[in-house]
């Protein structure tokens, strides 16, 4: 298995790290999460003088046709950042989906562009963390679709344009047949939203639909052939996810580190305690095992779905151990002051905290994780 990036890979890499080292502050991009959770300008050098927003989608969208290894490079850089930007949600997972459906080229293109963004509306208070638990349903009523439901917890609502929605338009609440996607616009009329501000100074809300009436090229793909599209695509989701993960905990190991050679106690730096040290060698084991289940995690997503799921699973058991861990300890190792609002570790802490629980926690996964393995290649598994 080989682990190195190409030189084009190299680039995107150097060039985004670069960009976010000069131009990406981290207090402005607080105050920015804590009124609208995001900042337009930034958005717009992602698209226009990066090219990060297409990297991963299609050249005939506009995109440069990269794949999950551009996807990792770009999520990993983000999160060594702090970016709070939706680029996971809106072009990798999102992304991910309308690049295998038919029909959507001009809103990839929109995506592209920077002029799209797009918050998945997949979770209901029923469904746990199984995205194919869906009660919303979506019913033919002339020429149009009515759709009725509560999704919950749906990312990034306040700065985007449309919204990704799952409804059942036939089987039972856990049937993978019977899912249908639309795309709507945020500000559809009959949409009520409900918005707070989630721990990790992003914005997120519950939409509630009550018999809204949408027209029918709103359904996007096949109907009731959603999951096809998804599956896949939330799998690439928490491999980038992953990857966001590890740029965050190399930020706050690094930063550790050099405050316990900094800090003083007793006449000499806490970075001498040996206890101390054994501390940040541990921290560093688990980032360790974080990249590696990152890179098996990217790499196995072209396998066959169940070994793709499984490696996913595994990459998010991993990491949500490790972002624990490494937040914990970076806090304590800092004392108080890892809390506050001023020092940066804080801020890494609550991202990684939020990563432990998103697109589900370690058990969800372990438990997937089991039912992967144990399912006969034959008779093909229930992923999600």
């Amino acid at each position: 298995m080989d682990f190195s990036l190409t030189a084009e890979q190299r680039l995107l890499r150097d060039s985004l790290a670069d960009w976010l080292a000069d131009r990406y502050d981290l207090a402005r991009s607080r105050e920015a999460a804590s009124e609208t959770g995001w900042q337009p300008e930034v958005w717009r050098a992602f698209a226009d003088d990066l090219g990060i927003l297409g990297a991963t989608l299609p050249e005939e969208v506009g995109g440069s046709g990269g794949g999950p290894v551009e996807a990792m490079v770009i999520a990993e850089q983000l999160g060594r950042a702090l970016v709070v930007e939706p680029y996971v949600d809106t072009v990798v997972l999102v992304g991910g989906v309308l690049r295998r459906l038919p029909g959507t080229g001009d809103i990839l293109k929109g995506i592209v562009a920077g002029s799209v963004r797009i918050a998945p509306a997949l979770l209901e208070s029923t469904s746990g963390h199984t995205a194919h638990s869906v009660t919303t349903t979506a019913r033919r009523d002339g020429g149009d679709w009515v759709l009725t439901g509560v999704k919950t917890v749906v990312p990034g609502v306040p700065q985007a344009t449309h919204l990704l929605l799952t409804a059942r338009t036939s089987g039972e609440q856990r049937d993978l047949d019977g899912i249908s996607l639309f795309l709507l616009p945020a500000d559809l009329p009959g949409l009520q939203a409900h918005r707070y501000r989630t721990i990790d100074d992003r914005h997120a809300a519950d939409l509630v639909l009550d018999e809204v009436r949408v027209p029918a090229d709103a359904l996007v793909g096949e109907e009731g052939r959603g999951w096809t599209a998804l599956a896949p695509a939330l799998d690439e989701a928490l491999a980038a996810l992953a990857a966001e993960a590890v740029g965050c905990m190399h930020t706050v190991l690094a930063d550790t580190v050099e405050y316990a050679k900094q800090r003083r106690q007793f006449g000499q730096p806490i970075g001498s305690f040996q206890a101390l040290q054994h501390r940040m060698v541990d921290m560093h084991l688990e980032v360790e095992q974080s990249v590696a289940a990152m890179y098996l995690a990217t790499l196995r997503l072209g396998a066959e779905p169940a070994e793709r799921a499984r490696a996913a699973s595994a990459a998010k058991v991993t990491v949500s151990r490790a972002a624990r861990f490494v937040g914990q300890n970076a806090v304590q190792l800092h004392g108080g002051m890892g809390m506050t609002q001023e020092l940066a570790i804080g801020h890494y802490f609550k991202r990684l905290t939020a990563i432990e629980y998103e697109l589900g926690p370690a058990d969800h996964h372990r438990a997937r994780y089991a039912a992967l393995t144990s399912v006969p290649r034959s008779t093909g598994p229930r992923i999600g």
